[in-house]
């Protein structure tokens, strides 16, 4: 095909797929309204349109940390079953709406016990949440397939714990694992005996680097802990010199390591300056298996389709572009090869073709 310029009717219509994207992160704005008053948590305002707009002004401080405590009410409708099974549910339900094919979703389980919940009981919630939206989308012709992965908190001391859970539920939606957190000050090596567990068992991981910290922590991640991606990673580019490449970005491009690309987010945290001049189209130039993500669409206000425009709007990417990252991200997907392939041939590329 010749380079496409794309509108914004043509890219809703485009098959996505997400994979670094948080639970907590993502809810509707009504739904945490809802659940506040019945849970009995005082919110900002209990407009939902105020809402969202809040989550939005308050995460673009360019601080990680202040991005991060945005999260304290939607986690404070988050400890009820109810809460879980709702919010995982309409998590699905709105990927499908997006156009999405697939999606990785991420949370701590840590993070849901205030209620009562055990860690355990909280991954049984949300993999039964997630499941009825499954089942939901796939009967209105929207169909998506949910991976799970399950997070530790990087400055706590549970990250073991939920390593353990991943591989417990590795055959009930769990596809993989991940670390969360502050970045800065909590290396990923200080949980190496959670990486060493998980390759033991044979299961996946990302890790969170290169985005409030920069090269070590990116370094420590794929070659002491052995992360198969990398969350974000932006600062990858430290390691890139007039378009010649370090030890370090060499070794991620040509072992064909994804970086799950998150620009709003990183506009809002500071790890990008501008979407025209975001590191995602300079890595994928340069043939880095980038990946495209929304990372928290409530706290960043955005969408898989938000961030495809975003792109094409001010840093000219065309359809190719766009078709080029969602095949990386379904390629470096934590589910078996065969349903990759599957994905990619049947869903993707066709989708694409009749997209244009």
């Amino acid at each position: 095909m010749t380079a496409t310029r794309v509108d914004a009717e043509v890219i809703r219509r485009l098959p996505k797929a997400v994979l670094h994207d948080h639970l907590d992160g993502g809810l509707r704005p009504a739904t945490v309204v809802e659940l506040a008053e019945a849970v009995g948590h005082t919110l900002p305002t209990t407009d939902p349109d105020e809402l969202a707009a809040w989550y939005f002004e308050a995460a673009n401080s360019g601080d990680l940390v202040r991005y991060i405590a945005t999260f304290e009410h939607t986690l404070a409708v988050m400890q009820t079953r109810e809460g879980l099974l709702r919010t995982a549910e309409e998590y699905v339900l709105d990927l499908a709406e997006d156009g999405v094919v697939y999606g990785e979703v991420r949370y701590a389980p840590e993070l849901n016990t205030r209620g009562g919940l055990t860690m355990s009981e909280v991954v049984e919630t949300v993999q039964e949440g997630l499941a009825a939206g499954m089942a939901k989308a796939a009967a209105a012709g929207t169909p998506v397939r949910v991976g799970t992965l399950l997070c530790g908190m990087r400055m706590f001391d549970r990250v073991r714990e939920a390593a353990d859970l991943a591989v417990a539920f590795r055959d009930a939606g769990v596809v993989g694992f991940d670390i969360a957190g502050a970045e800065d000050g909590f290396p990923p090596a200080d949980h190496l005996d959670a990486f060493e567990h998980l390759r033991r068992e044979s299961v996946p991981f990302t890790i969170h680097a290169g985005e409030a910290h920069g090269l070590p922590s990116i370094h420590q991640a794929l070659q002491v802990c052995g992360a198969q991606r990398i969350g974000h990673g932006v600062r990858i580019t430290e390691d890139i010199v007039d378009g010649k490449l370090g030890r370090l970005a060499g070794w991620v491009r040509d072992r064909r390591i994804a970086l799950e690309m998150c620009p709003t987010s990183n506009l809002q945290t500071g790890a990008a300056t501008s979407i025209a001049e975001h590191p995602i189209t300079a890595l994928k130039d340069l043939g880095f298996r980038v990946t495209l993500n929304t990372d928290n669409r409530l706290v960043s206000g955005t969408t898989m389709t938000r961030e495809m425009s975003l792109l094409v709007e001010q840093a000219g990417w065309t359809v190719e572009d766009l078709r080029t990252v969602t095949v990386n991200a379904v390629k470096s997907a934590f589910i078996p090869f065969d349903e990759r392939k599957a994905l990619i041939e049947d869903v993707v590329l066709p989708g694409y073709d009749a997209a244009l």
